[in-house]
């Protein structure tokens, strides 16, 4: 008989420190699509807020730090960390679908910068602030979680791509620190 294995969606290829900056996969439980029926949204944010403690996201946003919702379209979210309780949405379950990466350190953004056209200089994109972006060839997005981190998502298909990316990025950051001093 065949014994499966769970593995994470970057399984062993992180963690990783290279130079300033370190790589860490970010494991979440529970991950909710949410897409408010027409006219729903308000009652969707009230019935989380009561449930959770955050309400709906505001476009760009991601809220909450426990239980958390982010923004990831026009009219949609994804609730992370917590069960969806019944709601006038659609709710779909993509808890095995994400692979999510923490980018932080003193060049966290720059290493960024190589992989995406987003401005991600904290005065533009703040703690809380998100965004879906290319990040090289991949559509992911990118949250800044706080002054020196942000974490990187892409759908779990992409997870080795996106750790050799950023490792890619890290090191010639790196090597272009160390060649100049």
């Amino acid at each position: 008989m065949v014994k499966l294995i769970a593995n994470t969606p970057c399984g062993d290829l992180l963690p990783r420190a290279i130079g300033t900056v370190s790589l860490d996969e970010v494991i979440v439980d529970q991950i909710t699509f949410v897409a408010p029926f027409n006219g729903q949204q308000k009652a969707v944010s009230d019935a989380l807020k009561a449930a959770i403690g955050i309400g709906f996201p505001a476009p760009n946003r991601c809220i909450g730090t426990g239980p958390r919702a982010m923004w990831c379209g026009m009219g949609q979210a994804l609730v992370m960390g917590a069960s969806c309780p019944d709601l006038a949405a659609q709710c779909v379950d993509q808890s095995d679908a994400w692979a999510i990466v923490k980018v932080h350190g003193v060049d966290a953004a720059a290493v960024l910068a190589r992989l995406t056209p987003l401005d991600l200089r904290a005065s533009e994109f703040k703690r809380g602030h998100t965004a879906r972006t290319l990040i090289g060839h991949m559509t992911g997005g990118i949250t800044r979680s706080g002054a020196q981190s942000f974490e990187v998502m892409v759908m779990r298909s992409m997870a080795a791509t996106l750790v050799h990316e950023l490792t890619q990025a890290a090191e010639n950051m790196h090597g272009r620190e160390t060649s100049l001093r």
